[in-house]
């Protein structure tokens, strides 16, 4: 071999390859949020104040925050792959299922001692239940225009914020009610796990009347946050999110279609659609 060919083949694989460079920037948002989901359960495990149980629960709050961003930037980037959304569930158990759960334990039910176990442990299965199901879906190229269950990272994200909200609004007294958190969470569980609908947006288009409502409600959300609490605000605003979510399911299952009223049938089930049911971590 020539030096001249040795200096090229040398040249060749010096070649910046800028998409490999891209690929790593949305896991590096999903690795950032497990991150925030393994220092929420070390502030657990490692302390009984109150103070680092807000600590924690706000590190799951970023953790949420920077799992909205992982999908939107690969698909920025044009790096979206399977490795990515395999990634993002794994992150997903850890950060929105495990953690939270550890936190909530933590913070309200070890007195229950076993049964405190097992109620959490109720919350991080379903969750890890809903992610498998959504890659199941996924793979099945299920309609991206809506969620079937209750997101995971909402569902923590209620959980954590109401954490929040206790803290600011009482301190650091110890939770009393332990029924009305019992009763939260098991009701997140079996949303996650349930057959809701609800709208990822991702067919969203600004048009005047849509941007109107959309203005009307967060200005509703800031009057909210400005009356009480910022972290209130965004307890009712994910509350709205998951009622509005049971209502438009509630209505689509009870109203009976062209075909039912005209040839006297039953009204088809949300997994027998044309476009199968839809999901998401």
């Amino acid at each position: 071999m020539s030096a001249f060919s040795r200096k090229n083949k040398r040249r060749r694989k010096r070649v910046f390859n800028l998409q490999k460079v891209l690929f790593i920037l949305p896991n590096a948002f999903t690795l950032g949020s497990v991150l925030c989901g393994l220092y929420a359960i070390a502030q657990c495990v490692t302390s009984d104040a109150y103070s680092d149980l807000y600590q924690a629960a706000l590190a799951i709050f970023v953790a949420g925050f920077l799992d909205s961003f992982d999908g939107r930037v690969a698909r920025m980037t044009k790096t979206q792959s399977e490795f990515g959304v395999q990634m993002d569930s794994l992150a997903d158990a850890v950060s929105f299922g495990v953690a939270p759960a550890i936190l909530i334990y933590k913070w309200a039910l070890w007195p229950l001692d076993l049964w405190g176990l097992i109620i959490v442990f109720v919350f991080a299965g379903c969750g890890i239940i809903r992610l498998a199901r959504f890659n199941v879906l996924s793979s099945q190229g299920a309609d991206s225009r809506f969620f079937i269950g209750l997101p995971v990272p909402l569902a923590a994200g209620v959980l954590v914020t109401t954490i929040i909200v206790h803290y600011k609004e009482v301190g650091t007294l110890p939770v009393t009610e332990r029924q009305w958190v019992i009763a939260e969470l098991l009701f997140l569980s079996f949303l996650m796990v349930s057959n809701v609908r609800y709208r990822t947006f991702k067919d969203f288009k600004p048009e005047p009347a849509s941007l109107a409502m959309l203005t009307a409600l967060l200005s509703c959300i800031v009057l909210v946050g400005w009356w009480t609490r910022a972290s209130v605000s965004l307890l009712v605003f994910m509350s709205g999110y998951i009622l509005w979510g049971i209502l438009t399911t509630w209505v689509i299952r009870s109203k009976p279609s062209e075909s039912d009223m005209v040839f006297g049938g039953t009204t088809p089930n949300l997994e027998d659609a044309p476009n199968g049911p839809s999901s998401s971590a």
